[in-house]
């Protein structure tokens, strides 16, 4: 599954001029309940300030996303997804909500409780998880 999710996503990066990371960093600000930081964006992907600043410029180039300085303190940048962008992706990722969509609709509530206790405690313990050079 992992695998041919990241085959979609990849698509869509080629597609766009964009890395997978990119890839990552949209879906990322996309689901931010509020506007993200640079600094939060790198916390969540877990890269270097470096990689975020040229990330955030290939989104920003591409036409992605916008930084934007609306607090009191000008030094604070949010990065928003232009809404042509997000329709763009929407368009590429429907197919897979509604694969997703049809896939749940073949599984009652008890045994999606299963299924959502499985990935839960599967997210969890590969939080834990790091490479051995680390």
């Amino acid at each position: 599954m992992n695998g041919e999710i990241n085959r979609l996503v990849h698509a869509f990066a080629g597609e766009h001029g964009l890395h997978a990371t990119d890839v990552q960093a949209l879906a990322a600000i996309l689901d931010a309940p509020e506007p993200l930081t640079p600094g939060r964006l790198r916390d969540h992907l877990g890269l270097t300030s470096g990689a975020v600043t040229a990330c955030l410029d290939r989104l920003e180039r591409a036409g992605h996303i916008r930084r934007v300085r609306e607090s009191p303190d000008r030094r604070v940048v949010h990065l928003h997804y232009v809404s042509e962008a997000r329709t763009a992706a929407r368009a590429h990722f429907r197919p897979l909500a509604e694969v997703t969509a049809r896939v749940r609709d073949r599984f009652d509530e008890d045994e999606l409780s299963v299924v959502l206790r499985f990935l839960a405690e599967m997210n969890e313990e590969l939080s834990t998880v790091r490479s051995p050079g680390r």
